[in-house]
Parts: structure tokens; C-alpha cells; sequence
């Protein structure tokens, strides 16, 4: 099963490379999800020279990649990489930060990342590499109004997505506007108060007011 699943990792993002191709893009930089961290995807992205940042998983009991976890101060290292697919020789950023709590843990703690071909500090590689969450919340959220269908037309499914993610950009747009209050050095957004769900309703009643909903079904009288 994981050989499958690296191999599905590898052949994904063959296919999105591909699908580039055309739209002549210089990547910069791939943000890459920890479910790419494998031999194969990597030793890939290395032949193909493509920048890039992925965060490592942490393996091993005293060994593997955890054996990465020391110290009090972030650094640069290498590392080999080994699998079922042979070994890839990594460049590892290790990030040391406060947890401060977060999800009950306290010290300090330790994320590891795989860097190639790009210049990056280690003060600022983990909240670097946090924008990319924005893009992955950003389509969470749209899926709260997208609208449900069975259509396999894609012009259809894509009008259907694109009028989710306007939506979205309204909800957020209203947010900053009238929900929010603004301080000096500091926006308060009262998120709490008009979460995405009261705007849909507040859409629903609106477009329930123009179009009444049938409620009821009369039969005709008998002749």
C-alpha cells in the first residue's frame, strides 16, 4: 500500500508538471505537501532541478529523520534519505520554535523541512512555507457553497466552483469592512459574529423572499 501511494505521489505530480508545460511558467519555488516526502518524488524533483520546499516526516525511534530533532537553535544539514526505492542525499532545515502551548505541548519544537535550488533563511522558512495553508483553507471553505451536482460537464462544474470562491471573497470582503474594527497597528475581525454560514443564510431568505419555496400542493376540484 505505500509503495502505491508513492508511486500515485509521483505520477500526480508528473502529470501536473506536464500540464505546465504549455503556460511556459518559471517555477520559483514548489510548496509541497508532507505526503510527497519520498525517495522516488524527490530523487524526481532533483533530476528535473525544480526548487523546492517540502516538510520531512518524522520516522524512527532514535534513527531516521527524528534523530534530527536536537538542539535549541534551527540549522542546516544533510541528510540520506533511505527507502524501498534506495537512498537520496537531502538538504534538511531544521526549525527549532516555542510551542507556547499549541495543541497542549510546551518547549521547544522541532519541524523539518527539504530544501533544493532556492534560498530561504531559517527565521522565516516555516511561516514561508504557512502561506501555502492559505490556498488549501481557501478551497475548504468554498466547499461550504459549492453548489452539488451530478453533471459531468465540466464548463458547468467549474461556473459551480468559481461562484463558490465568489462567495467566499464577499464573505471575507464584508469581514474587513463591517466586521471588523480597526486599531492602530491591528485589524480586530469579528469572525465569530458573521461566520460564512449566516451570510449563505442570509443569501437563502433573500432568494426564499423573490422566489417563494412551494410549500403546499393543491388538487383541482372534482368536476
Amino acid at each position: 500500500m505505500q509503495c502505491t501511494a508513492k508511486k500515485r505521489s509521483l505520477a500526480t505530480l508528473t502529470y501536473l508538471l506536464a500540464a505546465l508545460a504549455p503556460l511556459r511558467l518559471r517555477l520559483k519555488r514548489l510548496y509541497l505537501d508532507r505526503g510527497f516526502f519520498s525517495v522516488p518524488v524527490i530523487r524526481w524533483l532533483l533530476a528535473l532541478n525544480l526548487p523546492f520546499v517540502m516538510p520531512a516526516i518524522v520516522r524512527g525511534k532514535h534513527g531516521g529523520t527524528r534523530q534530527l530533532l536536537k538542539g535549541r537553535k534551527s540549522y542546516f544539514t544533510h541528510y540520506n534519505l533511505c527507502g524501498s526505492y534506495g537512498m537520496v542525499e537531502c538538504n534538511m532545515g531544521i526549525v527549532c520554535r516555542y510551542q507556547r502551548g499549541q495543541r497542549g505541548r510546551h518547549g521547544i519544537g522541532h519541524l523539518l523541512y527539504v530544501i533544493h535550488g532556492t534560498t530561504v533563511s531559517l527565521s522565516t522558512l516555516h511561516q514561508d512555507y504557512r502561506c501555502r495553508f492559505g490556498i488549501e483553507t481557501s478551497y475548504r471553505v468554498k466547499n461550504s457553497c459549492r453548489i452539488r451536482t451530478t453533471t459531468k460537464n465540466p464548463v458547468v462544474r467549474l461556473l459551480f466552483v468559481a461562484l463558490a470562491f465568489v462567495l467566499v471573497n464577499l464573505w471575507v470582503h464584508l469581514l474587513w469592512q463591517f466586521v471588523s474594527r480597526r486599531q492602530p497597528g491591528v485589524c480586530l475581525v469579528y469572525r465569530d459574529l458573521f461566520p460564512l454560514k449566516t451570510m449563505l443564510g442570509f443569501l437563502s431568505h433573500a432568494i426564499e423572499r423573490q422566489f417563494p419555496v412551494i410549500r403546499a400542493i393543491f388538487l383541482p376540484l372534482p368536476s
